[in-house]
């Protein structure tokens, strides 16, 4: 895998100290910042990473967690490109959450990835997708958990 489209649960990983998944996200932030792997981000995506790392790093008592939020999203930022979104990719998305019933920020990162030729990555196969798990599979969408299994 050359290109990959982050989702937010992924990214949101890497924050949290104790997640099973934080090593796997590492790996991955590893690969990029090492230049085996480019990583995606949308603008959907940014927006959903500075309201959750704020409201992680408020749970966690933090002096100031909009500004670790800003912080983090600033360093995402130096290891995930920012893409924009094309007229292409925004219908597409509507197209698939149509058709899948899923978030229309996962629809975002799926229309985004297919329209670059890279992989979605999620975290895991939530019960909003277990459904429509053979549909997502063909779509080429990966989570976490398959990086596990395979070691990629």
């Amino acid at each position: 895998m050359d290109k990959a489209v982050l989702d937010t649960s992924v990214i949101i990983e890497y924050i949290i100290a104790r997640s099973t998944y934080r090593p796997i996200v590492e790996n991955i932030f590893q690969q990029s910042l090492q230049g085996f792997l480019k990583l995606y981000i949308t603008p959907i995506t940014l927006s959903e990473i500075l309201y959750t790392a704020a409201r992680i790093y408020e749970a966690a008592k933090l002096e100031d967690p909009d500004r670790e939020a800003y912080d983090y999203v600033i360093w995402v930022k130096s290891i995930a490109e920012v893409t924009g979104i094309s007229e292409s990719v925004a219908l597409r998305a509507g197209e698939l959450k149509k058709s899948l019933g899923i978030a229309l920020p996962d629809c975002y990162v799926i229309a985004t990835a297919e329209s670059m030729g890279a992989t979605p990555i999620f975290k895991r196969v939530g019960k909003e997708m277990k459904p429509v798990l053979k549909e997502l599979r063909k779509l080429g969408v990966k989570f976490l958990d398959d990086f596990v299994q395979t070691g990629s």
